[in-house]
């Protein structure tokens, strides 16, 4: 399957969360085992000689593909959460975005200096979420940290918000 069939497969809700926000479903490719599984192929063949000890991904689309890129890497996954949601000692991370203000967590014994971690969600649009997110785990002080999505929306510029030592890849770009 290629970008374009992949693409093709992303349902498109208007409206959503709000009005005036387009939102890239991804539930769409996941439901379809050929989409899923190319999905997975791809994931691992970007970070498969990286090194990766560690996923991390972010609630709750990032609890799909994260898992998933995790076991093919063998590696160990992290959820990064909304506030009540972890059951051990947590450190927070507080952040806007283009609908409202939000705040994620990670458990404070998830990762060590010795990490070297793909942080995944599954869009990257105006880029609060993810940068709130590596901010977060970079106070765990990892090895490395990679930035992945599934979706780019490219018009939003949400890229420009990582420096030069975080490399941000996605999948598909539209």
């Amino acid at each position: 399957m290629n970008r374009e069939e992949l693409i093709e497969k992303i349902r498109k809700v208007p409206n959503f969360p709000i009005p005036g926000i387009l939102f890239y479903d991804v539930t769409t490719l996941f439901k379809d085992a050929g989409a899923l599984q190319q999905l997975s192929d791809d994931l691992y063949a970007m970070y498969k000689d990286r090194g990766i000890t560690k996923v991390v991904g972010i609630e709750s689309r990032g609890f799909i593909m994260g898992p998933i890129l995790a076991t093919r890497l063998n590696a160990g996954f992290v959820p990064i959460r909304k506030p009540g949601k972890l059951p051990a000692e947590t450190i927070q991370q507080s952040y806007n975005k283009e609908y409202g203000t939000d705040t994620i967590e990670i458990h404070k014994d998830s990762l060590n200096e010795n990490d070297v971690i793909v942080l995944h969600d599954d869009l990257l649009a105006t880029g609060g979420t993810m940068e709130a997110a590596c901010e977060l785990v970079q106070k765990l002080k990892p090895k490395k940290v990679y930035v992945n999505f599934l979706i780019e929306l490219a018009e939003l510029d949400g890229r420009s918000l990582f420096g030069d030592d975080v490399e941000v890849e996605s999948l598909i770009t539209v």
